[in-house]
Formats: structure tokens, sequence, C-alpha cells
């Protein structure tokens, strides 16, 4: 039996959660009404609900453990419907590619959670009926929830000048973009999967803890950019910063909504415990929520289009790196006896791929990608065929740098073409 104080204490703090339950079960579903502002009041409420029912132990009660889980249920899918309806304020201000058909599977992602939100919100109502939690008798309407935007732009007035060493954070900054990009491209979600091909990989190769990864590498990067590249240029000379800053916060927004979902799904559909309470719970979730919903939303719209904006913001990514490169040149020998075969062809060719910045090899007149294995072995026939022993590399400077290293333990191999130790600051080629 509940104490007196306990039942005082779980009538309030219910209250602001079933509230937000009521006005969800009861407005309709047509009006403009799921705003951010709805939403955060959402995730307030019932996290702190949560956490009293968590303190209580309700987790491991079969008699309050089902009210728990439909407020963990809000306090997940509100968030996720937070960032969802962010990404649809913030996208137009982007100036993005790669928007096409981006709109229309956010509606459907938010169509969705909505649906799930309204039946566990009616759900969460009847079950604080059986527990003999007071339903507020008060209600909120439609004008307590207004969307963000009004007709209101504050005069950009603050001027700063040019952080200093700017240019090289933005080198910085971009390089790490694309690596971020390399990383990702191995996860290759370039098409919609069909739901049974997704059951095999969630959560086995794509789960919380790969996307928290990804999603921590990703909110570094844009502290980053916010707090090293000059506002104002942002605002009005640089275009292309603009669009690159577009494209690491909509990829954000995308693994914030992704993470969450795959949070939800693994620790309250997927892995519900042996004993029965626990299933016949999951059991009711997955009837109100939908896991085909839950996982088609996290790779068919999570996954794919941050694939899209991060493969469509790599080309902007370059283009801005090489722009603000500092660029050099170096006359380095070429690989003793061997030339440009294979293994040194490979190494100074991970070292451009490694910055991202252009570096040529320029052999007389003419000019080879330093980043291409093809290309600097073609640059090796040619230097055979012409016995030049000497070379330029033009580009990067960071590149550069290493490159000379390189050249100085001849390209990592003895005069007979094995493999010698790599001086420590070019250990990242073994990786």
């Amino acid at each position: 039996m509940n104490s007196p104080i306990f039942n005082e204490k779980i009538d309030i703090f219910s209250r602001g959660y079933l509230k937000c339950c009521k006005y969800l079960s009861d407005v309709e579903p047509v009006r403009e009404t799921f705003t951010k502002r709805l939403y955060a009041e959402m995730v307030a409420t019932s996290k702190l609900l949560e956490d009293f029912l968590d303190f209580h132990g309700a987790k491991n009660n079969s008699d309050w453990y089902f009210y728990r889980e439909l407020v963990a249920s809000v306090r997940n899918l509100a968030a996720v419907a937070y960032s969802q309806r962010h990404i649809f304020n913030r996208v137009p201000f982007y100036e993005l590619d790669g928007e096409k058909n981006f709109k229309e599977r956010g509606l459907k992602t938010h169509k969705f959670l909505i649906r799930s939100l309204r039946n566990i919100s009616v759900a969460s109502l009847e079950e604080a009926g059986r527990l003999n939690i007071r339903i507020p008798s008060d209600n909120f309407s439609w004008e307590d929830f207004p969307g963000i935007s009004t007709d209101q732009v504050f005069d950009f007035d603050i001027d700063d000048q040019d952080t200093v060493e700017e240019q090289k954070n933005i080198v910085r900054i971009t390089t790490k973009f694309l690596n971020v990009v390399k990383d990702f491209e191995m996860l290759g979600f370039y098409e919609p999967y069909p739901i049974e091909k997704i059951k095999t990989i969630v959560p086995s190769s794509i789960n919380e803890e790969e996307m928290r990864r990804f999603e921590m590498v990703v909110h570094n990067l844009q502290s980053s950019f916010d707090t090293y590249v000059n506002r104002s240029a942002l605002r009005f000379r640089k275009v292309k910063l603009k669009r690159l800053r577009g494209s690491i916060s909509v990829v954000l927004h995308l693994m914030e909504l992704t993470g969450r979902l795959l949070h939800y799904y693994e620790r309250h559909l997927y892995e519900m415990g042996y004993k029965n309470v626990y299933k016949v719970v999951g059991d009711r979730l997955m009837g109100m929520v939908g896991v085909d919903q839950i996982l088609d939303s996290i790779v068919n719209y999570g996954l794919y289009y941050m694939c899209k904006f991060l493969t469509s913001g790599q080309d902007l990514a370059r283009e801005v790196l090489n722009e603000n490169i500092e660029r050099s040149s170096i006359k380095v020998g070429i690989p003793v006896q061997m030339g440009f075969h294979s293994r040194p062809s490979l190494l100074v060719a991970k070292i451009v791929q490694h910055y991202g910045g252009e570096v040529e090899l320029c052999v007389g007149t003419d000019r080879f990608d330093a980043g291409s294995v093809l290309d600097i072995q073609w640059a090796g026939g040619k230097i055979a065929k012409e016995e030049i022993e000497k070379v330029v590399f033009e580009g990067d400077v960071r590149a550069l740098n290493d490159i000379k290293i390189l050249a100085g333990v001849n390209y990592g191999e003895d005069t007979m073409g094995k493999g010698i130790p790599l001086p420590r600051e070019l250990l990242y080629l073994r990786q």
C-alpha cells in the first residue's frame, strides 16, 4: 500500500505530465499545434516524473512498471520530435544540396511520432486512473504552444573582427569534416533498406553506442565552427562557409534524433528482459508505437539523410579547405632503386588524403594528383623513363611536411623494396 506522502507526491509529480497527455489526447492532430514548445514541455515533465518513479523503484515493481515505461516512452519520443521540429525550422536557412524528398520523409516521421505520442498519452491517462493518481482538472490550450517563428528579425549590428588565425581554424574544421565523411561512408546507407534487412543490422551493427560516438565528433565540430569562425563573415561574405555550417548542423540533429530512437528501441522494445511483466509491457508498447516504424525512421530517414548531407557537403568542404590552406612546395628525391611503385605511392597518397588538401606531384611540365595512387604510379613511369632523381610536390603545407619526412626515410622501405619502421610523426599511415 502506498504511503500518504507518496500519494501526495505522485499527484504533484504527475500533474504536468498528465496535463500534457490530456492536451495531446484531445487536440486536433491536423492543426499546427505540435511545436517545439509543446515537445519541450513534454520532455521536461516526463523526465521529472520518470526520475521520481525510478527513485522509488518503479522499474522493479509489477504494479508501477507499465506507468514508468509509458512516461519513459514520452520522454524519448518527445525528444525525437523536438529534434525533428528543429530540423524543419532551420533547414530553409541552411541552403543545402541534397534536400530532395527530405521534407516529405521528415513529415512522414513526424506523423508517426505524433501518432505514437497520442497513443501513449491515452494509455497514460488510463493507467493513472488505475493507480488512483489525480488527473488535473485544468487543460492546456492551443495558445500555450505557439510556433517559434515571428515576423521580427533583429538587426545584425555586432560585426566582430576576424578571430585570431581564423583561416587555420577553417582548415582544421574542414579537415575533420572530411574525416567524418570518410568514417561514415563505411556504413554505406545510400539507399532505403527493407525492414527485414534493417532488423539484421539494428542493433547488432548500428546501435546507440555507435551513433553517440559519431554524434560527439560532429557536436565538437559544430562547437569549433561556432567558436572560431567569424560570425559576420559567415552571414555576409562567405556563402560556402554558411552552407558548410548548415551541413554540419543538419547532420548533428539527425544524429541526435537517430541516437534517441536507437536508445528507445534498444532499452524499451528490444531488450525487455525475461520476466513475464517485462514482455507484456513491451508488447503493449509495441502496439502503441510500432517497431517497424521506429526501425524505418532510424535507417531510412536518419541514417539515409545523414549520408546524403555528408556526401553533398564533401565537395563543398574540399573547396573551402583548398581556399584556406597554406600552400608551399618541396623538392625531394624519389624512392631509391625501386621508384614510385605501389608501397611509396600508397603512403604518399595516404598522407594527402589524411589532410584532405590539394597536393600535386610535378614532373617537368606535367602535374599529377598526389592523392591518387594511380596518378603517382603514372608519374613514376615518366620519372623512370626520363631518369629523374628529384621531384617537386606543391600544395597543402601540412601534407608537404609529412611527405618530406617520408622521403627522408626513403618512403618507408629499404633499397630492396622491403618495408621499414616509419617515424613517429607518420604512424597514422599504419592504421
